[in-house]
């Protein structure tokens, strides 16, 4: 299959899922903020950094949506029928999977920008470093939209409330378990652990390039590695381990 299809179909998946949407519901948009902001709340309250609370939100609001929506969106799909359907164009699951995920992230965007240009004005990112900032946020969306993908075909009979439940649990496991809303220095001795997620993965990254943590040449190159690794994993999955059609 060619390339210049692949993405063409997995724009047009995009758009048939974010559009509609868009249009019935744009409170989605602010709905979807606020829950990546209630952390960032709670940190103030109690005294927290802001400048770490302001990173877990991007990352929350980037990541918590690719692994759950890859996990609900296309289970949703099969109980519509709408899975068949595009089958038989016939797609690759890789656009599937990039189209299916792409959608959501739209609804995401305006959350992110909104935590983006906070953290920008205060100074806690400097607009040199977005480009490396907005890359790795975008690898760590990638990798959880790969795993969420793998694991929703494998539990084709799972209901989809099981599976809601389980696109929750891990979603919010992987953005609050981790060093993500948290200096890895919390950690003491177990702080290389920050490095087998991708939520704390990326905020490593952005707090090295921000200024918020002092990371060696050596270490971020590594965390570029391990993220890299992690989306060719993911994607290897998704096109040779996925349980792509119905049996």
């Amino acid at each position: 299959m060619k390339l210049g299809k692949m993405v063409r179909d997995a724009l047009v998946i995009a758009a048939l899922k974010s559009i509609p949407d868009l249009k019935r519901q744009p409170l989605m948009l602010m709905v979807m903020g606020l829950i990546s902001a209630l952390p960032l709340f709670f940190i103030l309250v109690f005294g927290g950094e802001i400048s770490y609370g302001l990173v877990g939100a991007m990352i929350s609001t980037v990541g918590f949506i690719g692994i759950a929506s890859a996990i609900q969106d296309i289970t949703f799909d099969r109980y519509v029928k709408i899975r068949e359907i595009i089958v038989a164009m016939p797609v690759h699951p890789v656009s599937y999977m990039i189209g299916a995920a792409l959608a959501p992230l739209i609804f995401s965007l305006p959350g992110f920008a909104f935590f983006l240009a906070i953290a920008l004005w205060f100074g806690f990112i400097p607009l040199q470093a977005l480009g490396w900032i907005i890359a790795a946020l975008l690898l760590c969306w990638a990798v959880l939209s790969g795993i969420g993908f793998v694991i929703s075909t494998y539990l084709r009979k799972a209901s989809i409330y099981t599976l809601n439940n389980l696109a929750n649990i891990l979603g919010l496991g992987l953005v609050f378990l981790p060093p993500v809303y948290y200096p890895e220095e919390l950690l003491g001795g177990l702080g290389w652990i920050g490095i087998l997620f991708p939520t704390s993965n990326a905020a490593g990254l952005i707090r090295a390039y921000s200024g918020l943590a002092a990371f060696s040449q050596e270490m971020v190159l590594i965390r570029w590695a391990a993220l890299l690794a992690m989306m060719a994993i993911s994607i290897f999955l998704v096109i040779f381990k996925a349980k792509w059609r119905e049996t």
